[in-house]
C-alpha cells in the first residue's frame, strides 16, 4: 500500500508549505461528489490524525485515513503545466470511470 508525489509535485508542495510557514505535509483523500461519485481533496495538514497513515515522498509527508486509503492506495500524484493550465494530477490505478469534466471518479 501506498501513496506517492512525482518529484514535480513535491517541490510544489514544498513551495506552498515554506510559503505558508508551517505545515507537516498534504491531506490526500477522498469524499462523495460529482456525477461519478468520488471526488479528491487535498488539504494541508498541521496537525496529525490518530488513525493517519502516512507515506514520504520526496521529503514530504502525505497524510490519508483507511477509509480514503481504500480508494486512493497506489495513486501517484503529480503537478503538470500543459499551456496555460497547471495543476495537481491523479494517477490512480483504481479509477474505472471518470466524469467528463474530470472532477470526480469512480471505482
Amino acid at each position: 500500500m501506498a501513496i506517492t508525489l512525482t518529484e514535480r509535485a513535491a517541490q510544489h508542495i514544498g513551495n506552498f508549505i515554506s510559503r505558508r510557514g508551517k505545515g507537516l505535509g498534504i491531506r490526500l483523500g477522498v469524499k462523495t461528489s460529482g456525477c461519478s461519485g468520488m471526488a479528491y481533496k487535498l488539504e494541508f495538514v498541521d496537525q496529525p490524525s490518530d488513525d493517519d497513515i502516512t507515506f514520504e515522498s520526496f521529503g514530504v509527508t502525505v497524510f490519508t485515513d483507511a477509509k480514503s486509503l481504500a480508494y486512493i492506495d497506489g495513486t501517484e500524484l503529480d503537478y503538470a503545466k500543459e499551456g496555460v493550465n497547471e495543476g495537481f494530477q491523479f494517477n490512480n490505478p483504481n479509477v474505472k470511470n471518470e466524469c467528463g469534466c474530470g472532477e470526480s471518479f469512480n471505482v
